[in-house]
């Protein structure tokens, strides 16, 4: 063999190891019970407002839950030191055996710096409940393709939480039964929905459910946390950005396969993208709908758009690396497999 071939097969290898690892199976999270004592970290920006930190506490009790600060939460560092104690945070929630589930306080900002310094035996060794969305989609995706560990993505402990957000959140992280068929929460006007369902591309798919926030999926773009989505339900979602920055993204994760490798996409909606008051942006001349519909209508494969995925008040919560089915022309995502045990 010479050095050439050494070296594609060397690639073949190690590309082959991530995808092998990434198909493990699932490690399941003991459902949370009332009573439960959660741990409460902020792997992102932090957390210093007093009323927005009551607002936390009130949230948790409400859940008949008792939370359990991290030691970084509220802390301002410097750059390294903060990395240093935002890992330790979660290092010691999962390690420790009285705390049954680990919440993220917030998004915001940084949660990718922690994603080579974290051990990732920890988690494995000790699966818990783990919830979070938007920034903390760059641990979703590394916790699931180094561990297998079933994770959350729903709201922080600072959402919104309106009645349906609490409905879907209580259903996924204490009960044992698969979810099965999530969609949009009922209009009181069916003539003007507050979220608009439609099937860019009907069909049907199956695959394991993977995901997140976009700007964040493709930040894992040429790393070793790289997102897997051959075969898998590809959810996405993001928030605050313009038609042309939706569109570079979506190319990029086009570019890179990943759209393609997919079995079916939902894309989620997208809080506050579009023109920004004031200051519309000329790099192109179409509107997001258009921008989105443009990329996935060239696809193969099922496309649903318009599910309560993230950035929005009413939230679904949901279990990534299960088993799941897309029927975009009923507007529906169907859970297969229990999350919790």
């Amino acid at each position: 063999m010479n050095r050439r071939q050494f070296l594609v097969a060397a690639a073949a290898g190690a590309f082959a190891s991530r995808a092998a690892l990434a198909e493990t199976a699932p490690i399941h999270p003991r459902a949370l019970k009332p009573g439960d004592t959660i741990g409460l970290i902020t792997p992102s920006t932090p957390i210093m407002d007093p009323d927005r930190m009551a607002l936390v506490e009130r949230t948790i009790r409400y859940f008949d839950l008792k939370p359990k600060w991290g030691s970084n939460v509220g802390r301002r560092a410097n750059f390294m030191e903060s990395i240093q104690h935002r890992v330790a945070d979660l290092h010691a929630m999962f390690s420790d055996p009285q705390v049954r589930g680990v919440f993220c306080v917030r998004g915001g900002y940084g949660a990718s710096q922690l994603l080579d310094r974290i051990d990732y035996d920890i988690i494995r060794k000790n699966p818990k409940v783990f919830i979070g969305y938007s920034d903390i989609t760059a641990l979703h995706i590394a916790m699931h393709q180094q561990t297998g560990l079933v994770t959350f993505h729903g709201p922080v402990t600072t959402s919104r939480f309106t009645p349906y957000t609490q409905e879907c959140y209580r259903k996924a992280l204490f009960g044992t039964a698969p979810l099965g068929v999530l969609t949009n929460p009922p209009d009181t006007n069916a003539l003007r929905p507050s979220h608009t369902l439609r099937a860019i591309r009907g069909g049907k798919a199956q695959g394991r459910l993977i995901g997140g926030n976009l700007s964040l999926l493709c930040a894992t773009m040429g790393t070793r946390h790289e997102i897997n989505t051959r075969d898998k339900i590809l959810f996405i979602e993001d928030v605050d950005e313009q038609a042309y920055t939706i569109d570079r993204m979506l190319t990029q994760l086009h570019l890179a396969g990943k759209l393609q490798q997919a079995a079916g996409i939902v894309w989620g909606e997208c809080a506050d993208c579009g023109v920004r008051d004031y200051k519309p942006s000329n790099a192109s001349p179409f509107g997001l709908s258009e921008t989105v519909d443009a990329i996935f209508k060239t696809m193969t494969k099922p496309v649903l758009s318009g599910l309560t995925i993230g950035h929005t008040d009413d939230q679904l919560t949901l279990p990534e690396g299960l088993l799941a089915t897309l029927d975009a022309d009923r507007g529906t995502l169907s859970i297969d497999e229990a999350a919790c045990v």
